[in-house]
């Protein structure tokens, strides 16, 4: 006997924090087709600029645009968990390579809506902002 504990089970809010960073990590690699499986069909989602995207428009504003994602941390993360919905809160720092080519770092408040659909999470919506 190794004794070794089994793992304990992954909790509801710990899976959706995953999927958070996953979706995260798509908008880094610039991954349309990764970013849109993080994203549910009926996305939408508010910048902190007060611009909406569906999420079509979304995919392409993150991944064929001018401005290149170069990572983002959470922070700060909240999550609450009611069935088969969730809202996580945090506090996220976008580090971007603008369209002029400077790196710059923006903080700001996210909150964003998740759903679990055939054992998967997924962005419903979201919203950014102000930047801090």
């Amino acid at each position: 006997m190794s004794g070794a504990w089994p793992d304990a089970a992954v909790t509801p809010e710990q899976e959706v924090i995953a999927a958070a960073r996953e979706r995260a990590a798509a908008l880094a690699a610039r991954d349309p087709e990764r970013l849109r499986r993080s994203l549910h069909p009926g996305f939408h989602w508010t910048s902190h600029t007060g611009e909406r995207f569906d999420r079509d428009g979304y995919v392409t504003a993150n991944t064929a645009a001018a401005i290149a994602w170069q990572g983002q941390t959470l922070t700060e993360v909240e999550v609450v968990v009611c069935g088969q919905a969730a809202v996580l809160r945090c506090v996220v720092a976008d580090d971007v390579i603008t369209g002029e080519g400077d790196r710059v770092t923006f903080r700001m408040p996210v909150t964003q809506t998740w759903v679990k659909q055939e054992g998967r999470w997924q962005c419903l919506a979201g919203h950014a902002g102000p930047r801090v």
